[in-house]
């Protein structure tokens, strides 16, 4: 400590010769990063309901590491999926993240063809889901989750159910 002012001296960077900028403190960075989550190498905000500081290759991977969010979390998307091998289907499901459950989908296809249609944001995606399913079972057959069906015609349904919430994708 100084005698004069009573303060710590200021550390100096090396690089610079001048005081440390706060954001310059290496240890100070390393503390701040230990405590973000980045995904896929994008950043993931402390409010998203999956966030669990680290580096995750998909929100499978931050998902099953902290399963009891997972489990816990309601808000998600409900998407529309499709793949132009087989024009009159499409899938209608729920994930956290839509983005991230079309990376799984392309892994089973050789040609990597699935098209993310559109992703609405929801609150209860668990909940939501099951109105898209009840209200799309109405006119088209159903297989577990995917309906014989063009995906502009569920397109259509789906924005009247969840009216604002989309997210618009390209």
């Amino acid at each position: 400590m100084s005698k004069t002012t009573g303060k710590k001296p200021t550390k100096i960077n090396p690089k610079t010769g001048k005081p440390f900028y706060y954001k310059d403190n290496p240890e100070k960075n390393k503390a701040r990063n230990m405590r973000r989550m980045w995904v896929d190498g994008n950043y993931i905000p402390k409010d998203h309901p999956l966030h669990k500081p680290g580096h995750y290759k998909g929100f499978t991977d931050a998902a099953f590491s902290s399963l009891q969010n997972y489990e816990n979390s309601k808000q998600g998307q409900v998407y529309i999926i499709r793949n132009p091998a087989f024009p009159s289907w499409c899938k209608v499901g729920m994930a956290v993240d839509a983005q991230d459950r079309l990376k799984q989908y392309q892994t089973s296809s050789p040609y990597r063809d699935y098209e993310l249609v559109k992703a609405y944001n929801t609150e209860n995606r668990r909940e939501a889901e099951a109105q898209a399913h009840a209200v799309l079972e109405k006119n088209y057959e159903r297989r577990g989750e995917w309906f014989v069906c063009d995906a502009s015609l569920a397109v259509d349904k789906l924005d009247k159910l969840f009216e604002g919430k989309q997210l618009e994708l390209f």
